[in-house]
């Protein structure tokens, strides 16, 4: 007979022939055990000799009884390798994290060269449509060590469901949205620097409310906040505001308001950079500038 699938049966065993050339199918098929004979019958001690009691030798000393063998060494690792350690407390993956603190005010750089390499954190304050993103941007990533540039509109829009705007209406919501998103720019910042990465953040701070906008900054991030006033013209700042889109483009009006309120910072002692002719290279190398003096003589707010 013919099987239309499946492998083909093995041959029969003849008596006297061991079966060759085919694996042990009960190593396969496991199956009921076969039957057993009856069991052997016990086999006798052997009777102790007769006549006189033979001696009985002394009884050897009780030995104690074997321990286990010691367990076997693990083999060693393959050249290369390194064996996984758990990781300490409080750490991302292996590389220890210290914690943010605030931040303290950074050494002077050598004169005529910039900021260098120094470890800072910057307040870059400007109404909308000064340029204070695009030029914040540029200035982190050209400098020559790790710095991070923070946006508070950009954090203020993490709220996707609930976003209270201002043009809408400045309200409880929208207030306790810009603190909360402030609060959250400090704490990365504070982190950004323990580790060693300076950071630019950009918020349009107004002078005539000092206990929300610098001194709100100043207990978020640390002593060591450098600000800096950028400041155009108001005719640059209601074109570079029409170019805008969505939220972030405000009316005339509100542009005006925002730049007039924003000349309160004349005479505060804060550095102020008019940028009105410059491009954003020339903005950023003339705020390296300015904060290269300010960290040789911090400005006081």
């Amino acid at each position: 007979m013919q099987h239309a699938v499946g492998a083909p049966l093995p041959p029969p065993h003849q008596p006297g022939h061991a079966a060759t050339g085919w694996i042990n199918q009960a190593a396969h098929h496991p199956g009921p055990p076969p039957p057993q004979g009856p069991p052997a019958p016990p086999v006798a001690a052997p009777a102790p000799p007769s006549g006189p009691a033979a001696p009985v030798p002394p009884s050897a000393p009780a030995q104690p009884p074997a321990s286990a063998p010691p367990p076997a060494p693990a083999p060693p690792a393959p050249a290369g390798w390194t064996v996984p350690t758990a990781p300490p407390r409080d750490t991302t993956g292996h590389i220890h994290l210290p914690p943010g603190a605030p931040v303290a005010a950074p050494a002077a750089p050598p004169a005529g060269h910039g900021t260098g390499t120094a470890t800072l954190a910057v307040l870059l304050i400007g109404p909308a449509g000064a340029g204070k993103t695009t030029v914040a941007r540029y200035w982190a990533a050209n400098r020559p060590v790790p710095t991070a540039h923070i946006s508070l509109d950009d954090v203020r829009e993490w709220v996707c469901s609930g976003f209270a705007d201002p043009q809408s209406g400045w309200n409880d919501q929208s207030e306790a949205q810009y603190r909360l998103a402030r609060r959250t720019c400090g704490f990365a910042a504070r982190n950004f620097l323990a580790n060693g990465i300076s950071c630019i953040l950009d918020d349009a701070v107004f002078p005539d409310r000092p206990v929300v906008g610098l001194g709100g900054w100043k207990r978020h991030v640390g002593p060591g906040l450098l600000p800096v006033v950028l400041l155009p013209g108001l005719e640059i700042v209601l074109e570079r505001n029409a170019e805008r889109s969505g939220n972030r483009r405000l009316s005339d009006e509100e542009v005006a308001g925002i730049h007039g309120r924003m000349a309160g910072w004349y005479g505060s002692g804060l550095p102020i950079i008019d940028n009105s002719t410059y491009d954003v290279e020339t903005t950023a190398r003339a705020l390296d500038d300015v904060l290269a003096r300010a960290i040789a003589s911090p400005p006081s707010f």
